[in-house]
């Protein structure tokens, strides 16, 4: 039996693990893949390294955070555990990272994403055997996630090469349907999943409505301006982030905008003054925010909607890490969902995914510079297509891209542009579904704690609805418990995710998010509990 407490207080300095630590380091001493899903702040890293520790041998670690991991595995390297970075143009740390792949001794490997790319890499990994993987950031392997990384596509396939060691995939927000996706895209085997973490009682919940967009902009310049402490806000555009920050700056607010149009050495400056409280308010896009360890964030306000509940949690989850109050509001007007609607309504054309499987029938590409030069499109639009190609498990991806076995083109195509219709409805469920939290009458803690798959009675006590005295309608009955499988006539399996009055929302694997009369459908037969296979 392991003693997993005694090795973190030795190895780790912990005084005690936290809800969650122990149950993901065990279920990988035991030989299962495990996904871990646990908020922002509760230790995630910790898992992989008391894993690794006791497993002895080499753990890999894939993360597009490297220089965190690698400030975090510090204090082991201090203790004669050995630490290596996996560079490609890094040729002396690439040697060390050779000698421990190929070795018996303890250590850490680690590498990011893109290094999955180059060929010497994969040559490398191939012919290690280490003792464990482990993939932070698990959720930018699923194109719900925000933030998705194409370079995780060949992450499977490098494991397998590796001699498929255990996985363990680490993320901080993971709804139902990323979860299935990274366990889809990871080729994990009967994971072992652990989900906690999610309440964070320190933030208080706020959602303020408008009409017009004008009064909205006003609320919001003036909401920042009274605001203390440091703080973020959420914006969907470039150009919104340039102007709310000139407006804040000419306010007297020390603010910047954060945003990918600018340099990467323009962001490093941004997230640098931010860190060291010489910026107090940050106006950015999704593209800020990953990575950040910054405790004392106070307040984090998103001026539009985002396009799904999971980035609105992952993004006012970098609130209040300290543990003390912090506030997050939510200034929203229905309109403004249309942007939102129209992006989730477009995605992978059938002519792109003509492309890419006919240059990747004839050419065998080796990686996605190639793939796009074969197929006459950006790499943007190679990369969407490739995703729903291997979704549709009719490309596979190793050294290089190839059908597979007993695919042609045109079955390629077909099975893959199902697959897209399928994401369609899902994406622009999710959009209805960041509505129903913003238009929600009842305990707001209780809401999102429903949709991470979380039981929660409310009221918290710290949400706008509750301190204004208003609560949701009792469901009249639940007939299919919260977290159960179910299947409709019609839209084919799904999973129960909350009750509200007369009505229960059901997250179904094909169309997504429906909200339906709960009587209805038990008096018609319409749903049925989900019978194991």
């Amino acid at each position: 039996m392991w003693d997993i407490a005694g090795l973190a207080r030795e190895r780790l300095g912990y005084d005690g693990l936290r809800a969650g630590q122990e149950d993901a380091v065990r279920a990988v001493l035991d030989g299962h893949d495990t996904l871990a899903v646990l908020a922002t702040g509760t230790g995630k890293t910790a898992i992989y390294q008391l894993a690794g520790l006791a497993l002895g041998g080499v753990t890999v670690v894939v993360s597009p955070l490297v220089a965190l991991q690698r400030d975090q595995l510090r204090a082991l390297s201090k203790g004669g555990v050995e630490v290596a970075e996996l560079n490609s143009t890094d040729h002396a740390g690439r040697r060390l990272a050779q000698d421990l792949l190929t070795s018996n001794r303890p250590g850490f490997v680690l590498l990011s994403p893109e290094q999955l790319t180059h060929a010497a890499v994969l040559d490398l990994l191939a012919a290690s055997r280490p003792r464990l993987v482990a993939v932070d950031e698990a959720h930018l392997v699923s194109e719900w996630g925000q933030d998705f990384r194409p370079d995780y596509l060949r992450l499977a396939a490098a494991i397998q090469a590796m001699g498929r060691p255990p996985i363990v995939a680490l993320t901080a927000t993971a709804a139902p349907p990323v979860r299935k996706e990274i366990v889809h895209r990871l080729e994990m085997n009967d994971p072992e999943v652990v989900v906690g973490g999610f309440d964070r009682p320190n933030l208080n919940l706020a959602v303020f409505a408008f009409a017009d967009e004008d009064t909205k902009n006003r609320r919001l310049l003036s909401h920042v301006r009274s605001s203390r402490g440091p703080g973020i806000v959420y914006v969907a555009t470039h150009r919104h982030a340039e102007e709310l920050a000139s407006d804040l700056h000419t306010a007297g607010v020390s603010a910047q905008a954060y945003h990918a149009g600018l340099t990467a050495k323009q962001r490093r400056e941004v997230q640098d003054t931010f860190l060291a409280g010489d910026c107090r308010v940050v106006v950015a896009t999704i593209a800020f925010g990953m990575g950040i360890d910054k405790p004392d964030i106070r307040w984090v306000s998103h001026a539009e909607a985002p396009s799904s509940v999971d980035a609105y949690y992952q993004e006012i989850g970098r609130a209040g890490r300290d543990g003390e109050p912090a506030d997050i509001e939510l200034f929203f007007r229905h309109a403004n969902l249309g942007l939102n609607r129209f992006f989730a309504s477009g995605g992978v054309t059938d002519e792109d995914l003509l492309a890419v499987a006919t240059a990747i029938s004839e050419h065998k590409p080796t990686d996605i510079a190639a793939l796009a030069a074969a197929a006459g499109l950006s790499t943007a639009r190679v990369e969407r297509a490739l995703g729903r190609l291997t979704d549709a498990r009719v490309v596979a991806i190793g050294h290089k891209f190839h059908l597979a076995r007993g695919v042609d083109v045109d079955r390629a195509v077909t099975a893959a542009s199902a697959v897209e219709h399928d994401r369609r409805e899902v994406a622009r469920s999710r959009v209805e579904m960041m509505a129903a939290y913003a238009e929600y009458g009842g305990c707001r803690r209780e809401w999102l704690l429903s949709y991470f798959g979380e039981q929660y009675d409310g009221p918290c006590g710290n949400c706008d609805n509750d301190l204004a005295g208003r609560t949701a309608a009792p469901p009249e009955d639940q007939p299919f418990p919260i977290g159960s499988r179910v299947v409709h006539r019609t839209f084919g399996p799904g999973l129960v995710e909350h009750y509200d009055g007369t009505t229960m929302t059901v997250l179904f694997d094909r169309v997504g998010y429906k909200e339906l009369r709960t009587a209805f459908m038990i008096h018609n037969h319409l749903l049925q509990p989900e019978v194991a296979p």
